[in-house]
């Protein structure tokens, strides 16, 4: 009986973890993981799309290759004859022969 009443102020002060709630402290390393987590989340999404200005973001979006895919696809498609495809992707070319990308 002695034992147990000097061992009162122990337990007294041991607080949640002595009724078994130890687990709660697993809480604080996953929100911090979480919250990491969302935040790489969102700024890598950031620079997948390029959205830090113009020069970032590599060279996915390229204008010439879009309108000369545009113009293929009316060609395709018999909008066009092979006459004024061939003018107009001469236009294409020529307005754009700064960018050497858009030179095969």
């Amino acid at each position: 009986m002695l034992t147990t009443l000097a061992l009162a102020p122990i337990a007294a002060h041991a607080g949640p973890w002595a009724a078994g709630f130890g687990w709660v402290f697993l809480l604080i390393p996953l929100f911090w993981i979480a919250l990491f987590a969302l935040f790489f989340a969102f700024v890598g999404r950031r620079f997948r799309r390029g959205g830090f200005g113009p020069g970032y973001g590599g060279g996915w979006h390229n204008p010439a290759r879009e309108a000369e895919a545009t113009l293929a696809g009316r060609y395709a498609g018999g909008d066009i004859d092979e006459k004024e495809y061939a003018a107009r992707l001469a236009v294409l070319r020529a307005n754009n022969s700064h960018d050497p990308s858009s030179r095969r």
